[in-house]
């Protein structure tokens, strides 16, 4: 990787010189907005400064956002499209395209409690055409954004800070209702955040949580990212999806549930390639409600985990949280035929131990009676939620037997493994090939290493052949994988790039990352200097010069 001084460059940010070698020290700077306060709003932000100081502070370091956004969690402000340099190697015609992240990013400094998944989506966005690199930085303008914008200060708690007490729930939820009352919020607009992912659904780019409606976005030819609106599908879609659709590369269809704390627990549905949302599934049998953040499709079937982070209202009144971990529950696998119109032909199966916080791949084998599934097991549960610092996983492969009703479960790596990749071309059918950044420790990420799943009968409990270490202070988040051609149907799985978003956190710079990914040693092919700091965030997703001319 080329050096990070780089006194000989420069770049125009706003009508003002941003020099690299400087720390791109772009954090939010909380502004008090030029806010007309109404008496009930004075009223609500000195409630709010009660709870947050006195009833309910920060008691834990995992729940202080002094702890919790320091460093290159901090929040960045927003950067229109900014022309980038590549300092090393050059940027393939394959990356035409913009690669975009979502993350956490609060518009505002939290005046309480805070956790890492409260953050407002911001979306970093590197479009690439003939060579050359745009960078921009935006919010995601939900609902919830622009009235705290207006307002000039957060007045929304997420269930994972806000509801962690029974005092600070009672008096959140009392300021809450009273200012839905009061006319300053509406919560049939929304209350969702945007900034977990992005998925293209139905020639439509959508910035997506799992608490909302998915919000339309879309990249300008100068790079510029717009919010379009909130979607609900023809007004089939009326509560919230998942952050983590999966669709079929052969058919087009996007297959998504929804979770929550009222019956039915889970729910699934599809949309299919037109972009029209078919009618939902409700799946009673889904017993305890839990935070069922992702799931996997074959051919022929869905897979669901119910999970030991259990969604408990009581849990709060017993001393603890509304969202919390429990070794107590036993985890169960879901499968369900991926067209069925209700959910008499779902089978369940327990799996001791079972955690896919996120899942890496799946498909049938011997005519649809064996699945197998890839994904990184969380073994310390416990600290799934509140000390990420101290998560570990074991990439493992879990094959179902549906004759037989068995499962058989296999190690594939003995390293720390998360944000696990492959290639789309193969969602849904048997890959060989997985990307994954290191956590060591998480969420922040040293290095990304390649995985072979084909030698997991011959190498033991570890099928890593590639891996690429960052550098000493430099961490980064998920891979993504981009084909090296998306015409050639008989290029090599492995065949294309690895890009992601690096930081250095001692010289306080970012750069877009390119590695090949068919290369023994994960190949650097070309870095870029980013003019603006990226914050450690979530999920990224490439959109193809093609695709992009169509939004």
């Amino acid at each position: 990787m080329a050096s990070s001084a780089l006194s000989s460059v420069s770049f125009p940010i706003n009508n003002t010189l941003f020099s690299p070698p400087q720390k791109q020290n772009n954090t939010t700077k909380l502004k008090p907005a030029a806010e007309r306060q109404s008496l009930p709003a004075a009223l609500f932000k000195a409630a709010d400064h009660l709870i947050n100081t006195f009833i309910d502070p920060p008691r834990k370091h995992t729940m202080d956002p002094k702890h919790i956004l320091a460093g290159n969690f901090a929040p960045v402000g927003e950067l229109p499209p900014t022309k980038c340099s590549v300092i090393e190697g050059a940027l393939p015609a394959s990356l035409d395209g913009a690669y975009i992240r979502n993350g956490p990013n609060p518009q505002f400094l939290p005046r309480g409690p805070y956790h890492l998944f409260d953050g407002d989506g911001m979306l970093h966005a590197i479009t690439i055409s003939g060579g050359n690199a745009v960078f921009c930085s935006r919010f995601v303008k939900t609902y919830k954004y622009q009235v705290e914008k207006e307002k000039g200060h957060s007045i929304y708690q997420s269930p994972f800070s806000g509801l962690t007490s029974l005092q600070g729930a009672v008096a959140r939820v009392a300021i809450s209702a009273a200012r839905v009352i009061a006319g300053e919020y509406d919560l049939a607009k929304g209350f969702g955040l945007a900034n977990t992912s992005l998925a293209l659904i139905g020639g439509k780019l959508y910035a997506l949580g799992e608490s909302d409606l998915p919000y339309e976005v879309k990249i300008g030819p100068d790079g510029e990212i717009h919010t379009l609106g909130r979607h609900d599908f023809a007004g089939k879609l009326s509560v919230s999806m998942t952050a983590h659709p999966k669709t079929d590369p052969e058919t087009g269809e996007t297959f998504c549930f929804r979770y929550g704390p009222i019956p039915p627990f889970l729910t699934f549905f599809r949309i299919n390639s037109d972009g029209e949302k078919q009618p939902d599934v409700p799946i009673f049998s889904f017993k305890d409600p839990c935070v069922l953040h992702d799931f996997a499709i074959t051919k022929r079937y869905a897979i669901f985990n119910e999970n030991q982070i259990v969604i408990n209202p009581m849990g709060i009144v017993n001393g603890g949280s509304m969202v919390a971990a429990t070794t107590r529950k036993v985890p169960r696998i879901g499968i369900i035929p991926r067209y069925a119109t209700d959910e008499s032909k779902m089978r369940w199966f327990e799996t001791l131990g079972l955690n896919f916080i996120h899942f890496t791949n799946a498909w049938d084998e011997e005519d649809g009676n064996v699945i197998v599934l890839l994904g990184p097991n969380m073994l310390s549960i416990e600290h799934a939620i509140e000390d990420a610092n101290l998560m570990r996983t074991s990439m493992e492969m879990v094959k179902i037997d549906l004759r037989r009703g068995t499962v058989v479960r296999s190690p594939l790596s003995v390293m720390n493994l998360e944000f696990t990749m492959i290639n789309k071309a193969f969602v849904g059918r048997k890959n060989r090939y997985v990307y994954a950044a290191v956590g060591d420790p998480m969420p922040k990420m040293p290095g990304v290493v390649k995985l072979d799943i084909s030698l997991s009968k011959d190498s033991g409990p570890d099928c890593v052949i590639a891996s690429r270490n960052f550098g000493p202070s430099c961490f980064a988040g998920e891979p993504i994988f981009i084909p090296r051609s998306l015409e050639n149907p008989n290029a090599s799985e492995d065949d294309g790039y690895l890009v992601v978003y690096v930081h250095d956190d001692i010289m306080g710079e970012s750069r877009f990352l390119v590695m090949d990914a068919k290369s023994p040693e994960l190949d650097i092919v070309a870095v870029v200097q980013l003019p603006h700091r990226v914050p450690y965030g979530f999920h990224g997703f490439f959109v193809p010069e093609c695709d992009l001319k169509k939004l």
